[in-house]
Parts: structure tokens; C-alpha cells; sequence
């Protein structure tokens, strides 16, 4: 396994996803996400593509972040210091924050709750930005099939979630 080609193969695509889950462009997760492909890169195994491997690693990493990150600035701050960051950003108060990160993590989980070949699709078509028909190449399998598998992946995340619609 050529590491170097896979980072540089996969570099946006890892960009996106950190993007996607933290609200923000963070190259400190990309190089916990590096650190961790270099380390588990003999662990792979390959039953699937590598890029759904990475994705499960930026999405882990990317989540432990903002996990330590909330636990840091809770325990370091006091109520005074909370105000004035809060105050800096006026783009998004601290509420609508929350709210938006609740959501993602309520999304990230019911894709994963997805049955493999559902999350599947929903992963190359709706994170990853494949077409339908360059995801029925990758899967090997016919166009109808990936179209069908995104409609009932979509049903059934809109059952999971319907509180958010």
C-alpha cells in the first residue's frame, strides 16, 4: 500500500468530510487522519474500497475532535471567557451551533444505522459527490440498482429522521 499516493488521491476527499462534520477546514485533524492511515495502513484489509476506509477514519477523527474540543473549552473556560468567544462570532450564535451539531451527529449516526449496501450508496453518491452513474461503476453493479438503493436509503432516513424535515 502506497501511502503517499492514497493521501494525494484522497486529500479533498478528506478535506470535505472534516469539513462537512466540523463546520470548518482543520489541518490538524488532516494530520491526525495521515497519522492514523500511516499506523493502520497493514490493519486494512481489502474487502471494500479504500476510500470508504478513510471516510470511517476522518469521520471518527473528525468526531473525536469536536468531542475533545467541547470537553477543553468546558472545563477551561470560565462563564466570562464563554461570553467573549461567544461574542466574537457573529456569524453564528451558540445555540444555532449546538443545534447544527446535534444534527450532523444525528445524521452521521442514522447513515451508519443504514444496512451496509444502503450507507454504501449514500456515502459515494450524497458525502462523496459521485454521480449515479460513476457509483454504479465503482459498486459493479447496474444503474437501476444504485438508484433504487439511494431511494430506499433515503426512505428509511427519512423515517429515522423525520423530526428534522
Amino acid at each position: 500500500m502506497d501511502f503517499n499516493k492514497i493521501i494525494n488521491e484522497n486529500k479533498n476527499h478528506i478535506k470535505n468530510i472534516i469539513r462537512s462534520i466540523t463546520g470548518e477546514e482543520n489541518e490538524d485533524i488532516e494530520q491526525d487522519v495521515c497519522v492514523k492511515i500511516w499506523k493502520n495502513a497493514d490493519k486494512y484489509e481489502e474487502k471494500g474500497f479504500v476510500k470508504s476506509w478513510i471516510s470511517i477514519i476522518v469521520k471518527n477523527t473528525s468526531l473525536d475532535y469536536l468531542k475533545s474540543s467541547y470537553s477543553k473549552h468546558s472545563k477551561n473556560s470560565t462563564s466570562d471567557d464563554f461570553v467573549v468567544n461567544s461574542i466574537q462570532d457573529t456569524k453564528e450564535s451558540p445555540e444555532s451551533k449546538v443545534v447544527n451539531l446535534e444534527r450532523r451527529r444525528r445524521i452521521i449516526k442514522a447513515i451508519d444505522s443504514l444496512k451496509p449496501k444502503f450507507k454504501e450508496v449514500i456515502m459515494l453518491c450524497e458525502i462523496q459527490g459521485y454521480s449515479y452513474e460513476d457509483c454504479a461503476k465503482k459498486l459493479k453493479c447496474p444503474l437501476g440498482t444504485v438508484k433504487s438503493r439511494i431511494y430506499n436509503a433515503k426512505k428509511e432516513l427519512s423515517i429515522v429522521l423525520q423530526d428534522l424535515l
